[in-house]
């Protein structure tokens, strides 16, 4: 049954947390529950590793080294861990998740599996909305933990998964907290205080060009802020798919797809596009020449990391690979 998570100091007190003064692997009075327990799995998401590639870098100067943040590696398998963490806590805060509600959001797989296990170890209820022709790997991981899931017109997207919510959220506002992973502070916060500080510690602060992939954009905007903070020269690249209609899940054409409230266009230095087969192709070189099974859109975020530092005569890129690719294997394009 679902609790409100709240200490017994109250919740004023606990909403003062919210306020981005604790990291996503310290206990604090939203999670605790009324015996001052933590459900495990909060505390494994984040800390994950930054490991250096050494094959399909083979090409690239001397002086020039490609290290990838593995966001695989979080329990729910993605960097969306991070921000369902946050908005979740900030949600449970302000009471805006309190008992009575659903939590609910338009989402393309990953999101709505953090949110899923979330409400699985915290006891309340997930609705998802998401294209109908989204790999069922991701239908069935969202079954498993229990959510609710809205499948929506598969040509309009993940658009059309979000207008979905907001006619629910409109009908009955009284049911739901509206997640709104596009529009919620709490997603960039999540990695200004998470994921911008592991990248700089465990590059040693060596770090010259972040490359990330842009949907809702809060990992760049959250890491890319704290970065520039710690370094004004750090190259912020954006990274998106090379067409409206195209195959990169979790990614944005912004030019022509509903832009996030949190996308600021002053937080990205440069955006490269990224073709959906030199994707594919990326994540198949991933696999067989450096062992690491991962997602499409990290192929992506590896292709343009390595356009980048052909361009470089020295360099450290840190590339953000968002998933691992578990929840593609029904994809053809592993067996070519």
């Amino acid at each position: 049954m679902f609790q409100t998570y709240l200490s017994t100091n109250g919740p004023h007190r606990a909403s003062s947390r919210c306020k981005g003064e604790t990291n996503a692997r310290q206990t604090n009075a939203c999670f605790a529950a009324p015996d001052h327990r933590v459900p495990a799995v909060i505390s494994l998401i984040g800390n994950t590793p930054l490991v250096r590639l050494t094959s399909v870098t083979r090409s690239l100067p001397g002086k020039v080294s490609l290290l990838v943040k593995l966001e695989g590696m979080n329990p729910g398998g993605s960097v969306k861990d991070r921000a369902a963490l946050f908005i979740v806590q900030e949600a449970l805060c302000t009471g805006k998740l309190a008992p009575g509600k659903i939590l609910i959001d338009a989402t393309s797989g990953n999101t709505g599996i953090a949110y899923a296990m979330l409400g699985a170890a915290l006891g309340f209820p997930v609705r998802l909305a998401m294209a109908a022709n989204v790999g069922p790997e991701r239908i069935r991981i969202l079954q498993a933990y229990g959510a609710e899931v809205i499948l929506t017109d598969p040509e309009a997207r993940t658009d059309g998964a979000r207008r979905m919510v907001r006619d629910l959220v409109a009908a009955s506002p009284e049911l739901y907290f509206h997640a709104d992973q596009y529009s919620n502070p709490a997603n960039p916060l999540a990695h200004y205080l998470t994921t911008g500080p592991e990248i700089w510690r465990q590059s040693g602060g060596k770090i010259t060009h972040f490359v990330a992939g842009m949907g809702t954009s809060g990992t760049m905007m959250g890491v890319g802020r704290y970065l520039r903070e710690r370094n004004p020269a750090i190259q912020l690249i954006g990274v998106q798919p090379d067409r409206a209609q195209h195959s990169i899940t979790g990614l944005k054409y912004l030019a022509a797809d509903d832009v996030p409230a949190i996308y600021d266009p002053a937080g990205v230095d440069r955006i490269v596009e990224i073709s959906g087969e030199e994707a594919q192709e990326m994540a198949r070189r991933l696999a067989r020449e450096e062992g690491l099974f991962v997602g499409i859109s990290a192929g992506a975020a590896v292709a343009a990391a390595i356009r980048i530092a052909q361009e470089l005569d020295e360099g450290v890129i840190v590339a953000l690979l968002p998933d691992g690719g578990f929840k593609y294997t029904s994809a053809p394009f592993w067996a070519e």
